[in-house]
């Protein structure tokens, strides 16, 4: 994929503020501080195009960028975040699945899960809600570059055998190291045409 531009849109909590346009939508979900902006930022080949942050929770609402005028990732909040309180979560917890039933231009969501841990109860209820809406997905093991590589594969087999997954495209990523970039464009394309 040749990222000619990319540029953050608009962030929205209900769906009169989504962008009116019908370009596919490649939507990322996974817990707070998972590296979804870093995630974003790699992809894009750009540096702060999505904030990051080492707090986790900083994203509050749902997050639209706009890549070659042809598609767009949306930055979903991170699920898990214990600072944020019992209303914030019941408020995008709301919001997040409103968009996620209702957002018509859903082509892909992207799970990102943390390839050095067991995937969490969060984890599992994204990933079940996920197959329950029949939406296409794939995961994303993130943070590949903190495990030896030799690890990787085997780490990859756990989270597969942990969410029961047989089927599903898994690929292990780095944003530290933009390692395995092509192979998530890989399949990401094949959603956007």
């Amino acid at each position: 994929m040749i990222i000619k531009d990319s540029k953050f849109e608009i962030s929205a909590v209900s769906p009169k503020q989504y962008p009116n346009e019908n370009k596919p939508e490649i939507v990322l979900v996974g817990k707070s501080n998972v590296g979804k902006s870093s995630f974003i930022n790699t992809m894009l080949n750009r540096k702060n195009l999505a904030r990051t942050s080492n707090t986790p929770g900083k994203t509050r609402q749902i997050n639209f960028y706009k890549i070659n005028n042809e598609f767009y990732f949306v930055d979903l909040p991170g699920y898990g975040y214990s600072q944020m309180s019992k209303q914030e979560k019941v408020t995008s917890g709301k919001f997040i699945e409103e968009y996620l039933v209702k957002g018509s231009n859903i082509r892909l969501i992207v799970l990102l899960l943390d390839i050095r841990h067991n995937p969490t109860e969060d984890d599992k209820l994204m990933y079940k809600f996920i197959l329950s809406q029949n939406l296409p997905f794939i995961i994303i093991a993130n943070k590949a570059d903190k495990i030896a590589i030799t690890k990787v594969d085997s780490e990859i087999q756990k989270i597969k055998n942990d969410l029961g997954i047989s089927f599903s495209t898994l690929i292990p990523f780095s944003s530290e190291r933009k390692i395995y970039t092509e192979q998530a464009w890989k399949e990401i394309e094949k959603f956007i045409s």
